[in-house]
């Protein structure tokens, strides 16, 4: 099989140092192609800041040779039959397992996680596309007989045409596999947007599909940042559009894509917090909060950003900060490697930035880890394990998502006070309760107003067969990502009523009045 989507070798040791690097092609009906942009962008390994290749800006006349390959693709996938499609998906889960470390290298290469979390990536996306898999029983339809005299109702599930996803730095491969697996399965065609700070991922992703013989145009792949998200929001030919990502930006996109008439879910921000109650098993709930705040150097949407000590459980602080103290910061494909490098020197700047708003707005700074060195990759985006205490609602690095690795510290007297915390924040995304009372756990779970809570799991994020359920400012639109709803956001409901009367027809009288089926 030719590897043409992604220039470089995927060995990690033998990382690029040239300061000539080759360029990211574009994938449209199913071919890899050389834009013809001017203006790029550089993508630079975060562990060393070397030059790994350059993101094309795409033309608006490439943009929309892709749609237009999306739209007439459409026109033949829409009619393929559920069986062709589900064994299509069946095909790229069994590829995807079986390339699983390739991707996680091109993940840790370009965007820094370390190669366990990287495969975690990986694994997580493809475990929407074998739910997807079950399409014959997701996309069934309704019928019901007789609702009145020989009339029958019955309601089916069809594609909408053309969608759109446009995804974010943070899961390279997790992401797309959310977006484009549960759009196909429907009938769609889909453009991507992958993140022009790491698209390896999604490129090589295409090359399964063409691996496995998917219809050229099905899936297509432009790259950009402000220009194509806009050319994706008013597109006429984009039905729906799935995002995730910051909050300025999923804002935005709902606003201006809803305004266009298209369906929009988007993935926001998030400030998630864990209560720990002294009741907790003291030495696990330590240690998954600190996996929780410090893995993928603190960029998820799931990250465990805020920890509420509730009484007497403030008094393990000392033992928090032993256990962060112990993380592994180094380049992530390093053997033993706990945190990797955030994504840019800008993330690394605006998150030193947050942390010394902190500390100047009076919280205080047990564990500092914004003068790291880690020796082999002096000039590295790294940022170590960073814990500040006594934080208030008011500071800035509390209602800001710092997407690092830093945990902010809080403390209630009671439960009842930690909920509140919880539920005057805007967001909604996740939250986690620490217990050995379930009492308590129940009462958590009743009050607490955010969208996926975990009951001594600290990432509480559901498998497929349920959906990604962030809620109040943590998303924006009626139905999530896959699951139930998913297929949902992908498809439209037509409903055929049917009137088959028994008997000559020609005996029956004219009816003016309006049908009430009785």
């Amino acid at each position: 099989m030719i590897r043409s989507a992604f220039p470089l070798s995927l060995n990690l040791l033998k990382r690029n140092y040239s300061n000539v690097a080759p360029t990211t092609k574009l994938f449209i009906d199913g071919q890899f192609l050389d834009s013809q942009a001017t203006d790029w962008v550089d993508l630079y390994d975060p562990a060393t800041n070397n030059l790994v290749t350059k993101v094309p800006k795409c033309t608006h006349k490439e943009m929309e040779t892709a749609v237009e390959s999306s739209r007439n693709a459409f026109q033949s996938w829409s009619k393929t039959s559920v069986l062709t499609r589900q064994q299509l998906m069946l095909k790229l889960q069994a590829v995807i397992r079986r390339d699983i470390k390739k991707l996680a290298q091109n993940i840790t290469l370009e965007q820094g996680k370390t190669l366990a979390d990287a495969e975690g990536d990986v694994m997580r996306g493809l475990q929407v596309v074998e739910h997807s898999c079950s399409a014959g029983t997701l996309l069934l339809g309704e019928t019901l007989q007789n609702i009145s005299k020989d009339m029958d109702i019955t309601a089916y599930k069809l594609p909408l045409g053309v969608t759109a996803g446009i995804c974010p730095f943070n899961f390279p491969a997790m992401i797309p596999l959310w977006m484009f697996p549960m759009a196909l399965i429907a009938g769609n065609t889909m453009v991507l947007k992958p993140s022009e700070k790491d698209p390896g991922a999604t490129m090589l992703i295409m090359e399964l599909l063409n691996e496995i013989g998917c219809p050229p145009g099905v899936v297509n792949v432009i790259h950009g940042t402000h220009e194509a998200v806009n050319f994706i929001c008013d597109n006429k030919d984009i039905r729906a559009i799935s995002f995730v990502g910051s909050d300025q930006a999923g804002k935005y996109i709902y606003s201006r894509g809803a305004a266009n008439g298209k369906r929009v879910q988007s993935n926001m921000a998030a400030k998630n917090h864990a209560v720990v109650l002294p009741d907790a098993n003291k030495n696990a709930t330590l240690d998954q909060i600190a996996g929780a705040a410090f893995g993928a150097a603190g960029q998820r949407c799931m990250a465990l950003s805020v920890a509420v000590l509730v009484g007497e459980a403030k008094n393990w602080i000392p033992d928090l900060v032993e256990k962060a103290k112990k993380l592994k910061v180094t380049a992530g494909h390093e053997p033993g490697a706990d945190l990797g490098p955030v994504i840019s020197k800008e993330s690394k700047q605006r998150i030193l930035q947050l942390v010394e708003s902190g500390i100047k707005e009076g919280a205080k700074c047990p564990l500092d880890g914004r003068n790291i060195k880690v020796e082999k990759y002096p000039n590295g985006n790294f940022v170590g394990p960073t814990i500040l205490t006594d934080v208030s609602p008011s500071h800035t690095c509390y209602k800001e998502e710092i997407f690092g690795p830093v945990l902010c510290v809080m403390t209630a007297d009671t439960l009842e006070e930690a909920i509140d915390l919880i539920n005057s924040n805007p967001y909604g995304n996740g939250t986690a309760v620490f217990t050995t009372n379930g009492s308590h756990a129940r009462q958590f779970v009743n009050e607490i107003d955010v969208g996926q809570v975990g009951v001594n799991v600290p990432i509480p994020v559901p498998l497929p067969m349920f959906s990604f359920t962030g809620s109040r400012g943590s998303f924006h639109g009626d139905l999530h990502f896959y699951g139930k709803q998913g297929l949902n956001f992908y498809t439209q409901t037509k409903t055929v009523t049917s009137l088959w009367r028994k008997g000559d027809a020609a005996k029956t009288a004219p009816s003016v009045s309006m049908p009430v089926h009785n």
